[in-house]
């Protein structure tokens, strides 16, 4: 997957550390908006913050691992998708997503989602994809509620943020439910 339209003329394609800028301006309209619910060394304040978050990306790539994705709307970032960890000897990823304020709301990031999962699935063949959220992060429980995801349960104080512990629940959904709610796909 290079490039492709998710919505409306959002395009999904793959950050790379000559995004740097982009992301870096990116993160600034979105960083008050994702930090209660990513993590701290995700949300740079500078472009060489970005830069080593695109790098980290970029070697776990080049190892057949985690791997990040832009939204972009007009030639600008809205927010982006990725595989936080991918093992294919366990056939096992988590995929997990961020947008900013403006752009929230248009099912962005259930498509979006949806298209990283397919290749997962139909691609690579892995067997289970991951969602972890915060417990209180009504909006991506309910993204993974609408992809069909189950809940396997809440990990107790297990996040931190400003000082503070919260539970996280790990939802996913396996290669066989997913085929099962997708008429017409080569099992």
């Amino acid at each position: 997957m290079f490039e492709t339209v998710v919505r409306d003329g959002v395009v999904l394609k793959p950050l790379e550390t000559w995004h740097s800028r982009d992301f870096a301006e990116h993160m600034s309209r979105a960083r008050d908006h994702i930090r209660p619910w990513v993590g701290p060394t995700f949300v740079t304040e500078t472009v060489e913050g970005a830069r080593a978050t695109l790098q980290r990306y970029a070697t776990a790539t080049a190892n057949d691992g985690a791997r990040i994705y832009g939204l972009w709307n007009d030639g600008r970032i809205v927010g982006g998708v990725m595989f936080v960890t991918f093992d294919s000897a366990w056939g096992i990823c988590e995929i997990g997503c961020w947008l900013e304020p403006g752009a929230v709301g248009g099912g962005l990031i259930t498509r979006s989602v949806e298209l990283l999962m397919e290749w997962a699935f139909l691609e690579r063949g892995m067997s289970r994809v991951e969602w972890r959220c915060r417990t209180d992060n009504d909006r991506s429980v309910a993204v993974a509620q609408r992809l069909g995801m189950r809940s396997d349960g809440v990990l107790r104080s297990s996040w931190v943020y400003d000082g503070r512990r919260y539970d996280k629940e790990v939802f996913s959904i396996l290669r066989a439910e997913w085929m099962s709610m997708r008429p017409g796909v080569a099992h």
